[in-house]
């Protein structure tokens, strides 16, 4: 598989907020989904890792602080941070993640 269509695969997930792994390149995972508008329970990663929003917006709580995430932008969450999704959250989504949370 060499050319994807991101915003096709992430349609044809049968849940919302179920990633599908597409590749691997080097130690880390692509992974794509898509976001319903539901807030997700805070969490943290031993590794790094980069949330690209493809299309809609991505509303986070990093650090006890709200950001948004448009279209075309990129969050980079550290190791360790804990991150949750906040309400309104839609569109779809890449995760890059490297290593064993890759999977």
């Amino acid at each position: 598989m060499n050319v994807v269509d991101l915003q096709d695969k992430a349609a044809e997930l049968p849940d919302a907020w179920s990633s599908l792994l597409l590749g691997r390149v080097g130690g880390a995972g692509v992974k794509v989904l898509r976001m319903d508008g539901r807030p997700m329970a805070p969490e943290s990663h031993d590794t790094a890792e980069a949330l690209l929003v493809m299309d809609g917006v991505l509303r986070l709580t990093v650090h006890g602080g709200e950001v948004e995430v448009h279209a075309g932008e990129m969050y980079l969450v550290e190791a360790g941070v804990e991150h949750a999704v906040r309400p309104g959250s839609r569109g779809t989504l890449v995760i890059v993640e490297h290593g064993s949370a890759a999977g």
